[in-house]
């Protein structure tokens, strides 16, 4: 079984806040004693964290969730809950992330790089929070928050100064192997090569670059066809591309119908693929019978003919693209030292207002559903409490805009209560509350 992963999906969850606690003062020689109920704590984050010791998502294949731990519950004497621990995730660096819908959210392409995947539910206020001096013993106190839960889909492209780009038994193993200690199966039948392979090269002069053996393309690879997309994204972040064509085909393809057919397949992939740098090169040159492009590196990776030229070549290429402005995305490395903390989605701020297909006006938001998340909303004062923040907010004008009439619904979160003006609330002894 491959134990080379480059694409899976994620379940990732934030842990739950903890409650915050109805708790009032009981000592001695103090009577009546006030609100001291605690806080709760916060839920731990998910994190995802670029680790250059981690070579792929295999870890992620039969082990597909990940959860941080919950807040503890506030306490009475106003003992706050402790925080949930963080969940922090080591993925490959080059690893993007999508969700379900395939938008990206982020890409971890610098080792260090974080990202928080699922933020963990707030703690709840404890009673204490609420005392005011029209109600100085609240007999409620807030919920924790859920944490956050979704699925993910992580995709690894990896991070190469050159990519070998050709056909099937196209000589690029052997290449590999001839000119780094990567040690990839090699055989002579198409497709022997099921997983990309990097090897690090090293010249003369102390220069490494970092070499990709992509498994072979063949046409129609930008379609899906053979190994497709599975592998031609491992080319987008390669600086420089090395285009292989076979002088020994047995299918007698010509090299110069090989490039063709190579180059076109990058270019329906990626178009911008094409502005990169690249050498053309002819392998198999002690055994081949078809005629070389005049313009290619001719080589044989079992001889070692012309294999310094080559290496040299793609040193000096190398070079200049690392000098030159890097226009590849997430291919720029990160140099200050410090870990990178890439954000791609802005975090939902206020609340919104709609009408659903019942008739039940929904106020959806994060502010909004933690003020009506109180541990007790028939305790004296709590909606009161809950109005007049509701009402603070913006809420009781959105739902007017609405079209919303007395006796109509509303829900916020869990609860649900029916929807009166002032004059006809501040007659009514019961609010239609309902849970």
């Amino acid at each position: 079984m491959s134990q080379f992963v480059d694409e899976c999906p994620l379940n990732v969850r934030g842990g739950n806040g903890g409650a915050g606690c109805v708790s009032f003062r009981r000592e001695a020689h103090v009577a009546k004693g006030g609100p001291d109920g605690g806080d709760g704590g916060k839920g731990g984050d998910v994190w995802l964290t670029a680790d250059h010791n981690v070579a792929s998502l295999l870890a992620f294949r039969d082990h597909p969730h990940c959860r941080a731990g919950n807040g503890k519950h506030g306490k009475g004497k106003r003992r706050h809950g402790a925080s949930g621990n963080d969940k922090v995730v080591q993925v490959p660096v080059g690893t993007s992330v999508r969700d379900q819908a395939g938008q990206l959210l982020a890409d971890l392409s610098s080792d260090g790089s974080r990202w928080l995947a699922a933020a963990g539910g707030q703690g709840g206020h404890g009673n204490c929070r609420f005392s005011n001096p029209q109600n100085r013993a609240p007999a409620f106190a807030e919920q924790g928050e859920v944490g956050e839960q979704r699925w993910l889909k992580l995709e690894l492209k990896l991070l190469a100064d050159v990519a070998l780009i050709g056909f099937p038994n196209a000589g690029k193993s052997t290449l590999i192997s001839r000119i780094s200690a990567a040690r990839p199966k090699i055989a002579d039948y198409p497709f022997t090569t099921l997983e990309p392979n990097l090897g690090v090269v090293r010249v003369a002069d102390d220069f490494e670059m970092v070499v990709a053996d992509i498994p072979g393309l063949i046409a129609g690879a930008s379609d899906g066809r053979g190994l497709g997309h599975r592998f031609l994204r491992h080319i987008e972040r390669a600086r420089v591309m090395v285009v292989m064509v076979d002088l020994a085909s047995s299918l007698e393809v010509a090299p110069e119908e090989q490039q063709r057919v190579l180059l076109g397949e990058l270019g329906a992939y990626r178009p911008q693929l094409l502005n990169r740098p690249r050498l053309l090169v002819a392998s198999k040159a002690d055994v081949g019978h078809l005629p070389p492009p005049q313009e290619a590196l001719l080589i044989s990776a079992i001889t070692g003919a012309g294999l310094e030229e080559l290496i040299g070549a793609m040193a000096d290429a190398v070079r200049q693209a690392r000098q030159g402005s890097d226009e590849i995305a997430g291919a720029n490395r990160d140099t200050s030292g410090l870990a990178e903390s890439v954000v791609y989605r802005p975090m939902p701020q206020g609340f919104m207002v709609k009408r659903a297909s019942d008739g039940v006006f929904v106020v959806s938001g994060r502010v909004a559903e933690r003020t009506v998340a109180l541990s007790d909303l028939d305790a004296a004062g709590a909606w009161d409490f809950v109005r007049h923040r509701l009402e603070r907010m913006g809420v009781d004008q959105a739902l007017a805009s609405a079209g919303i009439k007395s006796g109509d619904t509303v829900r916020i979160g869990d609860v649900e209560f029916e929807y009166y003006d002032d004059e006809e609330y501040l007659g009514m002894d019961d609010m239609g509350l309902r849970r």
